[in-house]
Protein backbone atom coordinates (compact mmCIF):
# COMPACT_ATOMS: atom_id res chain seq x y z
CA UNK A 1 0.00 0.00 0.00
CA UNK A 2 1.53 3.40 -0.98
CA UNK A 3 1.76 6.45 2.14
CA UNK A 4 0.96 9.80 0.82
CA UNK A 5 1.67 13.07 4.01
CA UNK A 6 0.96 15.60 4.28
CA UNK A 7 2.02 18.76 6.58
CA UNK A 8 -1.29 19.69 8.09
CA UNK A 9 -3.04 23.01 9.75
CA UNK A 10 -6.83 23.59 10.32
CA UNK A 11 -7.61 20.12 7.30
CA UNK A 12 -5.22 22.30 5.05
CA UNK A 13 -1.42 22.04 3.76
CA UNK A 14 0.23 24.16 6.13
CA UNK A 15 2.53 26.87 4.00
CA UNK A 16 5.40 25.95 6.27
CA UNK A 17 6.48 22.10 6.62
CA UNK A 18 8.01 22.84 10.01
CA UNK A 19 5.31 24.49 11.65
CA UNK A 20 2.41 22.03 11.19
CA UNK A 21 0.28 21.28 14.02
CA UNK A 22 -0.36 17.34 12.29
CA UNK A 23 0.60 15.45 9.32
CA UNK A 24 -2.13 14.01 7.42
CA UNK A 25 -1.59 10.34 5.84
CA UNK A 26 -3.49 8.81 3.31
CA UNK A 27 -2.90 5.19 2.28
CA UNK A 28 -3.92 3.90 -1.17
CA UNK A 29 -5.13 0.48 -2.69
CA UNK A 30 -3.78 -1.25 -5.47
CA UNK A 31 -6.11 0.60 -7.77
CA UNK A 32 -4.09 4.00 -6.25
CA UNK A 33 -7.66 4.97 -4.32
CA UNK A 34 -7.88 6.31 -0.74
CA UNK A 35 -8.96 3.51 2.04
CA UNK A 36 -7.43 5.26 5.16
CA UNK A 37 -6.98 8.89 6.45
CA UNK A 38 -5.22 9.73 9.33
CA UNK A 39 -3.08 12.25 11.56
CA UNK A 40 0.38 12.17 13.14
CA UNK A 41 0.83 14.91 15.66
CA UNK A 42 4.18 17.05 14.85
CA UNK A 43 6.27 17.26 17.45
CA UNK A 44 7.97 20.52 18.83
CA UNK A 45 10.01 22.55 17.07
CA UNK A 46 11.48 22.65 13.39
CA UNK A 47 10.65 19.98 11.15
CA UNK A 48 14.23 19.19 10.08
CA UNK A 49 15.62 18.69 13.12
CA UNK A 50 12.68 16.60 14.90
CA UNK A 51 12.56 13.08 14.84
CA UNK A 52 9.52 13.05 12.28
CA UNK A 53 11.40 12.02 9.11
CA UNK A 54 11.95 8.80 10.59
CA UNK A 55 8.76 8.51 12.11
CA UNK A 56 6.92 8.91 8.81
CA UNK A 57 9.11 6.42 6.58
CA UNK A 58 8.70 3.81 9.49
CA UNK A 59 5.02 4.76 9.44
CA UNK A 60 5.24 3.79 5.46
CA UNK A 61 4.94 7.14 3.90
CA UNK A 62 7.21 7.40 0.82
CA UNK A 63 5.41 11.01 -0.53
CA UNK A 64 5.03 14.27 1.19
CA UNK A 65 2.89 16.41 -0.58
CA UNK A 66 4.06 19.88 0.79
CA UNK A 67 3.15 24.07 1.17
CA UNK A 68 6.75 25.27 1.37
CA UNK A 69 9.90 23.68 2.84
CA UNK A 70 13.61 24.05 3.37
CA UNK A 71 16.42 22.56 1.85
CA UNK A 72 17.52 20.94 5.04
CA UNK A 73 13.52 19.29 6.18
CA UNK A 74 13.72 18.19 1.55
CA UNK A 75 17.15 16.33 2.36
CA UNK A 76 15.73 14.46 5.68
CA UNK A 77 13.24 13.49 3.95
CA UNK A 78 14.80 11.96 1.04
CA UNK A 79 17.61 10.27 2.95
CA UNK A 80 14.84 8.55 4.66
CA UNK A 81 13.07 7.41 1.14
CA UNK A 82 10.36 9.79 1.08
CA UNK A 83 10.06 11.38 -2.23
CA UNK A 84 8.55 15.57 -1.25
CA UNK A 85 6.68 17.59 -3.65
CA UNK A 86 6.79 21.03 -2.85
CA UNK A 87 4.55 24.11 -3.34
CA UNK A 88 1.00 22.26 -2.81
CA UNK A 89 -1.49 24.61 -1.56
CA UNK A 90 -5.22 24.12 -0.38
CA UNK A 91 -7.62 21.08 1.66
CA UNK A 92 -5.95 17.81 1.79
CA UNK A 93 -7.84 15.73 0.33
CA UNK A 94 -8.21 18.10 -2.80
CA UNK A 95 -4.46 18.33 -2.76
CA UNK A 96 -4.12 14.19 -2.63
CA UNK A 97 -6.86 14.31 -5.22
CA UNK A 98 -5.22 16.64 -7.82
CA UNK A 99 -2.01 14.81 -6.88
CA UNK A 100 -3.53 11.54 -7.79
CA UNK A 101 -4.64 13.03 -11.32
CA UNK A 102 -1.00 14.54 -11.91
CA UNK A 103 -2.22 17.68 -12.13
CA UNK A 104 0.71 18.67 -9.29
CA UNK A 105 4.11 18.91 -9.99
CA UNK A 106 7.06 19.94 -7.96
CA UNK A 107 7.17 23.68 -7.89
CA UNK A 108 11.57 23.53 -7.02
CA UNK A 109 11.12 26.77 -4.76
CA UNK A 110 12.63 25.94 -1.34
CA UNK A 111 12.03 28.41 1.81
CA UNK A 112 15.35 29.89 2.90
CA UNK A 113 14.18 31.38 5.74
CA UNK A 114 12.56 30.01 9.80
CA UNK A 115 9.81 32.12 10.45
CA UNK A 116 6.20 32.31 11.74
CA UNK A 117 3.00 32.07 9.72
CA UNK A 118 4.13 30.82 6.35
CA UNK A 119 7.39 32.10 3.74
CA UNK A 120 6.13 35.14 2.13
CA UNK A 121 9.29 34.88 -0.76
CA UNK A 122 7.19 32.08 -1.77
CA UNK A 123 3.37 32.54 -0.82
CA UNK A 124 1.01 30.19 -1.27
CA UNK A 125 -0.90 30.80 -4.76
CA UNK A 126 -1.47 27.22 -4.88
CA UNK A 127 0.08 23.95 -6.08
CA UNK A 128 2.16 24.03 -9.32
CA UNK A 129 0.44 22.29 -12.08
CA UNK A 130 2.40 19.23 -14.08
CA UNK A 131 2.77 19.90 -17.60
Amino acid sequence: MEKIALPTRNGAVDDHFGHCECFTIFTLDAERRIVDRRTLPAPEGCGCKSDIAPRLRQAGVRTMLAGNMGDGAKNVLQRNGIAVVRGCHGQVGEVVAAYLDGRIADSGDACAHHHEGGCPEHGAAGWHLAE
